[in-house]
Order: structure tokens, then C-alpha cells, then sequence
């Protein structure tokens, strides 16, 4: 499966060649799916899971924005970590566990950046929650691309 996915990855490339490398264009298509499955999990959780209303769970108390937030980045971490580990970034040569506990700790820092930019545009600003979870998105993809290149799956 993992070779399919890359040979219709790379049957896509060459008109994008002169624009960037392989790795990077790989990055952006594995990226982009999993961006819009995220984007998906978050609209599907926000209107129809959590039904715009406080989600309780036990002693904690969420507004319908985070509660869609922690549900599609559950689902976009394990996607994620897939993709980056066996399409993306396969010349690493760090043990996967480690890899597995960097790109945790990089999908944290994501998720603490969205969650305060969420709040901010959302709560304070009074943006609409699926346009401030986009352009949250479109931010946090540089920053998770530099992080996963030079950090989580770089190559000793």
C-alpha cells in the first residue's frame, strides 16, 4: 500500500519539479489530504457531533469549537504520523519510537498554537469558527513542515 500511495504521488509530480523537490511536494500532497480530513473531522464535530453546544466530560467543560478541535486532531495525529513516517520524510534514520515521540511533541506544539489562535480569533475577535480554524490551518502547516523536516524526521 505504502508504494501505490507513493507512485500516485509521484505519477503527480513532474509538472510541480521545477517548483520543488519530491519530498516537499510529497509533504504538501499527504499534508493537503490530511489538512482536509482535519478540516472535515472539525466541521462534521462542530455541527453535527457536538451540535454547537458545551460538551462535559466529567469535570471538564468545552466549548463546541474545542471539543471538534481535540476530535479531528485525534484522528489527523495517527493519520499524520503515517504519512510523514512512510511517504513523506523515509530517508530518517531515527528509531521510530522517537520519531513517534517528537512528532508528539510537535503535534502538541500545534495543537497549544491552534487552540490559542482559535480563542483569539474566535472569542476575542469574533470570527466565524470554521474561517478561524482555516486560517489557523494554513499558519500551522509552515511551521509543522520546518518541524517535521528539522526536528522529527531529520536525517543524522
Amino acid at each position: 500500500m505504502r508504494q501505490s500511495l507513493t507512485n500516485i504521488l509521484d505519477y503527480f509530480y513532474p509538472p510541480f519539479r521545477r517548483f520543488m523537490p519530491v519530498q516537499t511536494f510529497r509533504y504538501a500532497a499527504c499534508g493537503g489530504g490530511n489538512t482536509i480530513l482535519g478540516l472535515s473531522m472539525y466541521f462534521i464535530g462542530y455541527h453535527f457531533i457536538f451540535q454547537k453546544t458545551l460538551v462535559v466530560i466529567g469535570s471538564f467543560a468545552f466549548k463546541p469549537h474545542m471539543a471538534a478541535l481535540f476530535l479531528s486532531g485525534a484522528i489527523t495525529f495517527i493519520i499524520g504520523f503515517i504519512l510523514n513516517k512512510f511517504i513523506v520524510f523515509t530517508g530518517s534514520n531515527i528509531a521510530s519510537r522517537i520519531q513517534l515521540f517528537r512528532y508528539f511533541l510537535s503535534f502538541s506544539l500545534n495543537l497549544i498554537l491552534n487552540y490559542s489562535m482559535l480563542k483569539l480569533l474566535i472569542e476575542w475577535m469574533s470570527w466565524a469558527p470554521f474561517i478561524s480554524q482555516l486560517f489557523t490551518t494554513i499558519i500551522l502547516i509552515i511551521i509543522s513542515y520546518l518541524t517535521q523536516k528539522k526536528f522529527t524526521f531529520k536525517v543524522k
